[in-house]
């Protein structure tokens, strides 16, 4: 239906002779309409929204009035039916949202339809960026290896996302080896406001928004655009024009105040709000930023805390336009004329950011930017935060610490635990308590960040020229979130120094993040195994979950670039970093972490030198074509895709089945057998793991009796376009404990018939057989992580 004005909103600007029209907030005021100047001002983006897509049937004129009343005792318990003007995807959750799509067009092809008519209506992007693992590393060529190894592995995979490339309208997909979805939407993809030509000739603009299949999708609220991540089948609504459906947010503002010290990172901030908000309880709300502390941090910072908004649980975290984030948009190559109408909307419609004026907020909470100190979270949460002068004392606590959130329940004589690691060269090395298996800088929350990835390159460069090394047994990995990251590293002359301690660049995409990092030596792996020794993982990752990382590495760290290179240097987390040597420059002398510790002033003088526009024009230009591996995928247009029958990676789902134009009946829930009890924090990870299938597995046996060997199985995301795979896959974490199966560890459950110990997947297979419907029960925290694409489809078949 068409948009209809009946407020008599619709307005116009001029810039630079050209006439731009839009919707304007205030005129709701002037009208009577709520006291639109005072809401927060991720609210007016809401409000917008409706205003310009009202249609009096999907957007009526109760939802405008409602939303411009927010905050009053007007309000009514009415949902938000938010209409995004784009939609993002990676290739771990997209494949099963374009899988959905070419199996609506086969369905709509059986009913006799033209399966032409099944197309986005609105803008997808999809950043193939999930896949990549980390085989090779600490070499030159690792990248170039991990890249033919991920073709090899993917090839269907790709093939399929090509042709989707070229039988889909308003979709493009981003080739692998270019960079993190968040960071290339950060900086390539946003518009932060559209400028769109319509029919009459004239321009008609509004905020950029989206939604995306990855949690993570939060980030680009650092530049002012509202967007946040939902699961496939909300994805693909939006990607069809349908509305998102949720209740009025409440919104908890985040009021800033002083300056960052010297030293501290937008890591140490991020971990902070994450500690922070999840204490105060923000699951399901917006978080707003605002007060005289957002002005002094930079886009990349606040980007950085953006992101973390799943962690700390809301919806989203917002910060509202101003000058910096005009500054980044001139930074990163964005024209200046498209900057003026940014500019020039946002101050027309009252969404630029005004430090002295104070948004009415549900609650309020305040934080002191001065009080930001180095920290990690951790062992298995990120809302886990430690001070780092305190991470060798609560490494310790939660060696003994009953088995939980944030223990292990080992003995105390664990601690003193120690595993000989003899290599096929004859060398030989001791691993012991705490040893860091693994050192990652990886993640679109850090690498999409100059001041951390340029700290980190100068710890890298001082301990280099100091003559430190890092322990052998370290697996070491550089996944920076675009090629920009690898052009200022180059330019700063930074990057081999990095290389040097074995840093080495990897690939461009999640990596150790998602849990692709890869196989640790096969001399570490026995010894590990064999001595079931606690080791840990250093990462600039965003999550921590148990299982998630790597399967032998039970304890896993959040922490800034720089401090997982210094970390690695110590090759150990049982150490007080800021106090104990971190080992031996080439004279035999002492190191501390003082000696190795950049300044913010030195920071931001190579960033300020080297981070320029020409190097993201430059590395931009050519996104859609610059991988020939990618462009040599020989596929169709053919607007219905075949699908293989054999094929182990994109199967067509049985959703439409029988599909028919009318609804069908919904069935009741009755006589519901529980197959699952668990406790609290119960994650995305747990329900539908990301990461290596094992071999005994039900989804590695299935993988075995379909011919695939297990050197091919890759992992169950990149199978996500397999609902055979995917259902199999069901709660298979290899830590999650299921209350019902006592005394088991993983995918566990009991058969109630014969009391039986099974997997959940052979006992709810028996459980269909018979027709009974299942339950599962869980604490609080349920659902929270990324995978909500999984989480919403396992629980389906």
């Amino acid at each position: 239906m068409s948009n209809q004005d009946i407020f008599n909103a619709r307005s116009s600007f001029e810039v630079d002779g050209k006439r731009y029209h839009y919707y304007s907030l205030a005129a709701l005021e002037k009208a009577g309409i709520g006291n639109v100047s005072k809401l927060p001002y991720s609210v007016k983006v809401l409000l917008e929204s409706v205003l310009r897509q009202h249609d009096g049937f999907v957007i009526t004129k109760e939802h405008v009035e409602n939303l411009a009343k927010w905050g009053t005792s007007e309000v009514k318990e009415v949902d938000v039916p938010f209409k995004p003007s784009r939609v993002i995807l990676q290739d771990f959750t997209g494949v099963p949202a374009v899988v959905d799509l070419a199996s609506l067009r086969k369905a709509m092809a059986d009913m006799g339809g033209d399966p032409d008519k099944i197309n986005p209506e609105k803008p997808v992007d999809l950043v193939i960026d999930h896949s990549v693992q980390v085989d090779k590393y600490g070499t030159p060529d690792a990248l170039n290896v991990n890249m033919e190894l991920e073709f090899e592995r993917n090839a269907e995979r790709y093939q399929f996302l090509s042709w989707a490339q070229k039988a889909f309208d308003n979709y493009r997909a981003v080739p692998p080896a270019t960079g993190i979805v968040h960071q290339v939407n950060l900086e390539y993809l946003a518009n932060v406001v559209h400028a769109v030509e319509n029919a009459d000739g004239e321009f008609e603009t509004f905020p950029d928004s989206l939604v995306g299949t990855d949690s993570h999708t939060t980030m680009i609220n650092g530049i002012g655009v509202l967007g946040w991540g939902v699961g496939g089948i909300e994805a693909e609504a939006g990607m069809l024009g349908q509305p998102s459906y949720f209740p009025v947010p409440e919104v908890v503002g985040v009021k800033l105040v002083g300056d960052m010290p010297n030293g501290a990172t937008a890591t140490d901030l991020a971990l902070k709000v994450t500690q922070v908000l999840r204490s105060k309880g923000v699951v399901g709300k917006f978080v707003e930023f605002f007060g005289p502390g957002v002005v002094t941090l930079p886009l990349a910072d606040r980007a950085t805390v953006a992101n973390m908004a799943p962690e700390y649980g809301a919806t989203c975290g917002f910060f509202p336009v101003d000058g910096e984030a005009l500054d980044y948009m001139r930074l990163t190559g964005r024209t200046e004329d498209h900057i003026k109408v940014v500019e020039a909307y946002c101050k027309e419609n009252g969404l630029f950011f005004d430090p002295a004026l104070e948004p009415v907020y549900t609650d309020v909470v305040e934080i002191n930017l001065s009080e930001i100190e180095a920290n990690l979270s951790g062992p298995k949460r990120p809302q886990d935060l430690i001070p780092l002068s305190e991470m060798q004392k609560s490494f310790k606590e939660a060696l003994t610490a009953p088995a939980g959130n944030q223990g292990f329940g080992l003995d105390k004589k664990e601690i003193k635990k120690e595993a000989v690691v003899e290599f096929a060269n004859g060398d030989q090395t001791t691993m012991k308590t705490g040893a860091i298996a693994i050192a990652a800088i990886t993640s679109c929350t850090n690498t999409s960040n100059p001041y951390v990835l340029v700290g980190a390159g100068l710890v890298a460069k001082k301990a280099v020229e100091l003559g430190m090394e890092v322990p052998k047994f370290v697996k070491t990995s550089l996944a920076p979130g675009s090629k920009v990251v690898t052009g200022y590293l180059r330019d700063s002359a930074l990057l081999p120094y990095l290389e040097t301690l074995g840093f080495n660049l990897v690939g461009y995409g999640c990596t150790t993040c998602i849990g692709n990092s890869g196989p640790l030596k096969p001399e570490i792996e026995k010894s590990v195994a064999e001595s079931d020794l606690l080791v840990t993982s250093v990462l600039s990752g965003n999550r921590n979950f148990e299982g998630r990382i790597h399967p032998l590495v039970k304890a896993n760290y959040l922490a800034s670039p720089p401090l997982v290179v210094a970390y690695a240097l110590a090759g150990t987390v049982d150490i007080d970093l800021q106090n104990d040597p971190i080992g031996k420059d080439k004279d035999g002398n002492d190191v501390f972490f003082k000696d190795i510790w950049p300044s913010t002033a030195e920071v931001n003088e190579v960033v300020h030198r080297v981070v320029t526009p020409e190097l993201f024009l430059r590395e931009y230009q050519t996104v859609f074509t610059d991988n020939e591996k990618w462009n040599e995928i020989q596929t169709n247009s053919d607007p219905l895709y075949t699908f293989d029958e054999d094929s182990t990676y994109i199967a067509n789902p049985p959703f439409f089945e029988g599909l028919t134009p009318e609804a069908g009946e919904v069935a009741p829930l009755n006589n519901l057998r529980i197959v699952g009890k668990f406790g609290d924090s119960v994650t995305t990870d747990h329900i539908s793991p990301a990461g290596a299938i094992g071999k005994d597995t039900p989804a590695g046996k299935y993988l075995r009796e379909k011919g695939v060997e297990p050197r091919d199985f890759n992992s169950y995301g990149s199978r996500r376009g397999n609902h055979e795979v995917m259902m199999r896959g069901t709660f298979a974490n290899i830590r999650i404990k299921n209350q019902i199966a006592p005394g088991t560890e993983g995918g566990f459950t009991t058969y109630w018939p014969t009391n039986e110990v099974m997997s959940i997947f052979d006992a709810c297979m028996k459980y269909k057989e018979q027709g009974t419907g299942l339950m599962v029960i869980a604490g609080k925290d349920y659902g929270m992580g990324s995978s909500v694409t999984g989480l919403q489809r396992v629980l389906t078949y």
